[in-house]
């Protein structure tokens, strides 16, 4: 099967599409045939290997112990594992399967849901990782409540999109903030406001918010906690720069520390990766709730022009990759 590989971390130069053996299934996985895989940052930090605590976590101290990247999916299943009772071969299905650039990823079975009816395999394979975060962000951890106000930094992004339109589900009052060029379609995905932050700084003016969802930005934890009101909730997800071993994670422990010291609630957390979430963003796709914002779709042979571009910043939503048009037998 054709499979887009490295054999060491580095920039998108160091991958390459190759022919490789298509990979064997154990008990309790399903080999899915792949129509589409998404782009994110979670794949930048697989592929660089940055910041060094993610080789820790399994991917490899020296060298990527899965050449293949790729995590987010969706396609068909080919084959099923003795103890799989979710899924039988023919369904349609997305979720996490690591290694999914490529036409075919073994992937547990706990990780993988029916693909919602009412997308494509192309919109389906971005859903899992950038939804289920913006969705335990802000219900598990934010707590987010019906009439409350909320600030989504970052509503423009993969995570970001999904979070204005799943904060809009739960009732909330959304704010978002993003660049000039992409204003207009956080708007169209449901937010009532939208901050330019090119030329405004929603710290400095009068409206406090109940909850805020900080997705990679880099504002200080001062400016974050003028904008909360007194008990307000602050939830970072993810963060860059920060160098080689901290990767940003700096500020988040600073506000899990002075959390303890404030009548605000500082958090972070690490989103948790499983099929009972999925079928919770299953559900609001499928109920005209949520839909995945894609703004570039790219061949396989190309990943590394789509994570080029990822890196570039302009991205509006998500990046995904199709392998739908491809000539497999």
């Amino acid at each position: 099967m054709k499979a887009i590989v490295r054999n060491t971390y580095g920039p998108p130069d160091v991958l390459e599409l190759r022919d490789i053996d298509k990979p064997q299934i154990g008990d309790d996985q399903v080999l899915v045939r792949v129509h589409a895989a998404g782009v994110g940052r979670d794949v930048w930090h697989v592929m660089t290997g940055l910041p060094y605590p993610i080789r820790l976590a399994g991917y490899g101290l020296r060298a990527p112990t899965n050449p293949v990247i790729g995590s987010d999916v969706a396609g068909v299943v080919e084959e099923v594992g003795k103890n799989v009772s979710r899924f039988q071969p023919g369904d349609e299905v997305f979720g996490i399967g690591k290694g999914s650039y490529a036409e075919y990823v073994c992937a547990r079975e706990d990780k993988l849901a029916p693909k919602p009816a009412n997308l494509t395999f192309e919109q389906a394979a971005v859903v899992a990782i950038s939804g289920m975060t913006a969705l335990q962000g802000l219900r598990d951890h934010g707590k987010v409540r019906q009439g409350q106000n909320v600030l989504i930094i970052g509503a423009s992004g993969g995570v970001g999109t999904f979070a204005v339109q799943i904060a809009k589900a739960f009732g909330a009052q959304v704010t978002g903030v993003c660049s000039t060029t992409k204003v207009e379609m956080v708007r169209s995905i449901g937010a009532d406001h939208v901050i330019d932050y090119r030329r405004e700084d929603f710290a400095e003016g009068e409206q406090r918010y109940d909850l805020i969802l900080d997705i990679g930005g880099n504002s200080t934890l001062a400016r974050l906690r003028r904008a909360l009101t007194p008990e307000g909730t602050l939830i970072i997800t993810g963060g860059e720069g920060g160098g080689r071993w901290l990767g940003g994670t700096d500020r988040q422990i600073r506000a899990l520390v002075l959390s303890r010291f404030v009548g605000q609630k500082l958090g972070t957390f690490i989103s948790s990766e499983n099929h009972e979430d999925m079928i919770v963003l299953k559900d609001l796709i499928e109920a005209g709730k949520v839909t995945p914002v894609i703004d570039r779709t790219y061949p396989l042979s190309e990943v590394p022009g789509a994570i080029r571009y990822l890196e570039e910043g302009h991205a509006r939503g998500k990046v995904a990759i199709t392998l739908e048009n491809d000539d497999r037998a």
